[in-house]
């Protein structure tokens, strides 16, 4: 008995080697096998839940600033850069590990995954690998990306130290479908541009170029756009998808706008600050609809402390719900809705955070044992875990903004 079951072991992990071997491919490292820290959770595939480690894949290709990109991105001889990564990691079933430390932005990534094979790319330190300015922009976007079924996760993108050229107006931007923006770190872009039409943002999702599905999920953002610029963004999002578990505060113009052709969003559990709009439902100025913003649900989320709350611009369909959050301290107004819509469950006070501050480079939004929001938020929509990871669920109740206590 004893004999048979080493024997059973023994075939198993055989058969285990020989996938692990076929799965690794020309790169023979897998996912797997590479350590990732920072992260209590990632979800970067829509619609799963959340884990700390990504799927193996195929192809793996590794970027280190000790790397040359004449080596062949494996492990022992990564790449240099992201946009020699970019030339690279093509193929569907593709991730890109890429070391900490300081990489040029203005690159385009055009590779495509698929539902069942995606392309990562994931700072394998989160915020370890920081994109800046490079000497000489000739972009205007820090990350320029047109594939479908892809994840980025973990990066940092600080615009603050421009050099010379053409100055970042967005930070992360998406044009594909099914993409998964997660886990980054994008602050202080577009500060000193001319405040004009052309616009900007921190994290972009666009229907320009018919994507659809984009997620925007646990990322920090501040410090975006010259102060009062009403063309400048945090999280811009003009289609179909969700926005759940970011910080936001400090920009220009709106937190979080939705423009242009945005439909079918849920917008959950943000905390959202010191900027002159909190979140604004809207849709106008179309590329291919002119049905206007619907189907927008809005739960969960601490708008505080900003000059207008939760506003509906443009034109809104009437299926679009707001319930149970905390909207207030907006100076201007704390709601604006439209259609004869009404509100539910909204807590209209203090929220008692940990270190809230509108000067602080890094507030502490997490909520304090006495925070009204805890426990008050509902579940519907709403991601398994929080910004940090901590789940939430019905045992510990489901809290509102982006920490679960």
């Amino acid at each position: 008995m004893k004999k048979q079951a080493t024997n059973a072991v023994l075939r198993n992990a055989a058969i285990l080697l020989i996938a692990t071997v076929a799965a690794a491919g020309a790169n023979a490292q897998t996912s797997a096998q590479v350590a990732l820290t920072g992260y209590d959770s990632l979800s970067a595939t829509p619609g799963t839940q959340s884990s700390a480690t990504l799927p193996a894949t195929t192809y793996n290709y590794y970027v280190s600033p000790t790397g040359s990109d004449t080596a062949a991105g494996t492990k022992a001889a990564p790449f240099k850069t992201l946009a020699r990564a970019a030339k690279a990691a093509i193929k569907p079933g593709t991730t890109v590990f890429v070391a900490p430390g300081t990489y040029a932005g203005g690159f385009k990534t055009t590779g495509n995954g698929t539902a069942s094979a995606r392309i990562y790319w994931v700072s394998t330190t989160k915020w370890g690998a920081k994109i800046v300015p490079p000497a000489s922009s000739v972009n205007k976007t820090a990350w320029d990306n047109r594939g479908h079924y892809v994840s980025i996760i973990g990066f940092e993108v600080d615009g603050s130290k421009i050099q010379s050229g053409t100055k970042w107006t967005l930070g992360i931007y998406t044009g594909g479908s099914y993409n998964v923006i997660e886990g980054n770190h994008v602050h202080h872009t577009a500060n000193t541009i001319p405040c004009s039409s052309a616009g900007g943002s921190a994290i972009g999702v666009d229907s320009y170029y018919k994507g659809v599905m984009g997620d925007v999920i646990g990322n920090v953002v501040h410090d975006i756009g010259p102060a009062g610029c009403t063309y400048v963004q945090g999280i811009y999002h003009s289609t179909s998808g969700s926005i759940k578990n970011n910080v936001v505060y400090r920009v220009g113009s709106a937190a979080i706008h939705l423009w242009h052709d945005a439909t079918n969003l849920k917008i959950t559990n943000n905390t959202v600050s010191s900027s002159v709009f909190g979140i604004i439902v809207g849709g106008g100025d179309y590329y291919f609809t002119s049905a206007g913003a619907n189907n927008v649900h809005v739960y969960n989320n601490i708008v505080y402390d900003n000059k207008y709350g939760i506003s509906e611009q443009g034109k809104t369909g009437t299926a679009n719900t707001y319930k149970n959050n905390l909207v207030f301290k907006n100076t201007t107004y704390n709601w604006q809705l439209r259609n004869g819509l009404k509100h539910t469950a909204t807590i209209t006070s203090e929220p008692l955070l940990v270190g809230y501050s509108r000067t602080a480079a890094m507030p502490n939004f997490k909520p304090s044992t006495s925070s009204p929001v805890i426990g008050r938020g509902i579940a519907t929509y709403a991601h398994p875990t929080d910004i940090d990871g901590k789940p939430r669920n019905t045992t510990t109740g489901f809290d509102i903004g982006a920490y679960q206590h």
